[in-house]
């Protein structure tokens, strides 16, 4: 095998005419310059130089050979400017998995103000509530909704994702407001059954968290199509604010038993560990966090005149 070094060092001995000169640029001593040449002409098992005390020649092999090191010297050297200026420029293929419900309502309407930031960017996003393999099926990042990320992937937290109890006037006003947790066990509760364990609420209240049991008529594995159940008058449901924040602010929805919630879960951007995260994977994910943060858009006063626009938009 031929090592790299000695092939640009002979690379460089020809540009300089000289072993003492190819030292010289590159800041090492001559005798080295001098044993990496015959080094790579053993391994060749020919001659390249012709030596001489006034001068050097290439052979005609060795000129053929230069020819060859000489565009790897070349490639060497755009492959050095590409790197850099991926280092400060976000540019190529920025592939990503995120939940449908919330991909749907606020990361594609994101999607427009990022791209314009960053236009030599290109993006492939996959919207599927399956949790991919980002190894196995190459992709740069995910984002997750979950209590604890876990596994051997880094996380970083881009907002809460809260859940409230609720309930449409109109059921309300047919069935009553509950008043205490257990009040639950007459009414309609409806499941999403990727959250709950079946049978019961799990909430977190003024004196601890507690296990409630319900039931009702209707179990579904789509938040929005669950929220729609309950704008209908069907029952009550723990619904994500997230989807549901416009409603609660305008009135189409109540907060039932406001004191008692699940545990908060967070919405995560994930990906592998690396020591040097690519440009495009970070602008991305500091883009969601600047825009989502601790207290999102979307469990603020206000919230139905914002959902879903820029902060840009959200100043003019």
């Amino acid at each position: 095998m031929h090592d790299i070094n000695d092939m640009l060092l002979f690379a460089q001995v020809v540009k300089a005419r000289s072993f003492s000169g190819a030292a010289a640029r590159l800041g090492i001593s001559k005798s080295r310059v001098s044993k990496s040449v015959a080094r790579l002409e053993a391994v060749l098992g020919v001659r390249l130089l012709q030596r001489s005390t006034r001068r050097l020649s290439l052979t005609e092999v060795g000129e053929a050979y230069f020819e060859h090191c000489e565009r790897i010297l070349d490639e060497l050297g755009r492959a050095d400017n590409t790197i850099a200026s991926l280092h400060q420029t976000p540019r190529g293929k920025l592939r990503f998995s995120a939940p449908v419900a919330f991909s749907t309502l606020h990361v594609a309407p994101a999607l427009a103000d990022f791209m314009l930031q960053y236009p030599e960017l290109t993006v492939d996003m996959n919207i599927s509530d399956r949790l991919v393999d980002l190894v196995d099926e190459g992709y740069d990042l995910a984002l997750r909704i979950t209590p604890e990320p876990g596994g051997n992937l880094v996380a970083r937290r881009l907002a809460p994702i809260r859940r409230k109890i609720c309930a449409s006037p109109a059921y309300l006003a047919r069935w009553g407001m509950p008043e205490k947790p257990t009040d639950l066990a007459a009414h309609n509760c409806l499941d999403y059954t990727y959250l709950t364990t079946q049978g019961f609420w799990h909430l977190g209240g003024p004196e601890g968290d507690i296990s409630v049991p319900v039931s009702g008529s209707l179990r579904i594995n789509d938040d929005e199509a669950l929220s729609q159940a309950v704008l209908g008058g069907l029952g009550l449901a723990l619904l994500p604010t997230f989807i549901i924040g416009s409603e609660l602010q305008s009135g189409r929805l109540v907060e039932v038993l406001p004191g008692y919630v699940p545990v908060e879960r967070f919405i995560y951007a994930v990906h592998l560990p690396n020591r040097h995260l690519p440009l495009k994977v970070r602008v991305f994910i500091d883009f969601l966090r600047q825009r989502f943060g601790d207290e999102p858009y979307w469990d603020q006063p206000g919230e139905r005149l914002w959902l879903g626009l820029s902060p840009q938009e959200r100043e003019r």
